[in-house]
C-alpha cells in the first residue's frame, strides 16, 4: 500500500521559514517524480513544486520562485520543501503527490498525500 505522510506545517509568522517533509513508502521511489500542491481555503489546489526522479530537475510556479526550494532524498524516501520569506498568501493546506511522468500533471497525480497546514500570520 503506497503512502505519503505530510509532516512540519505550523503556524509561522510573516517573513518567517519553514521545512515540509514527505515520507513515502509502497512505492519504488526513483520511479517517481514528486511534486507540492497546496490548497487554500475556498480556492482549488494548485501546483507549488516539481522534481524530477533524480532530483536534477525542478521547477516552480512563479509566485514562489526564489522563496521555495523543492529536495528529495532517495536514499530515504523522502521529500522535501523548503519555504522561506513566507507570506499570508501562502496559507494553505499543503500536499505532496507522486507520478512516474515529469513534468507533473497536477490533475492526473497518481497518488497523494493527506496533507500539512501551513499558517502565516502574525
Amino acid at each position: 500500500q503506497v503512502q505519503l505522510v505530510e509532516s512540519g506545517g505550523r503556524l509561522v509568522q510573516p517573513g518567517g521559514s519553514l521545512r515540509l517533509s514527505c515520507a513515502a513508502s509502497g512505492l519504488t521511489f526513483t520511479g517517481y517524480a514528486m511534486g507540492w500542491f497546496r490548497q487554500a481555503p475556498g480556492k482549488e489546489r494548485e501546483f507549488v513544486a516539481g522534481i524530477n526522479w533524480s532530483g536534477t530537475s525542478t521547477y516552480y510556479r512563479d509566485s514562489v520562485k526564489g522563496r521555495f526550494n523543492i529536495s528529495r532524498d532517495n536514499a530515504k524516501n523522502t521529500m522535501s520543501l523548503q519555504m522561506n520569506a513566507l507570506k499570508p498568501e501562502d496559507t494553505a493546506v499543503y500536499y505532496c503527490a507522486a507520478d512516474p511522468d515529469y513534468p507533473l500533471a497536477p490533475y492526473d497525480m497518481d497518488y497523494w498525500g493527506k496533507g500539512t497546514l501551513v499558517t502565516v500570520s502574525a
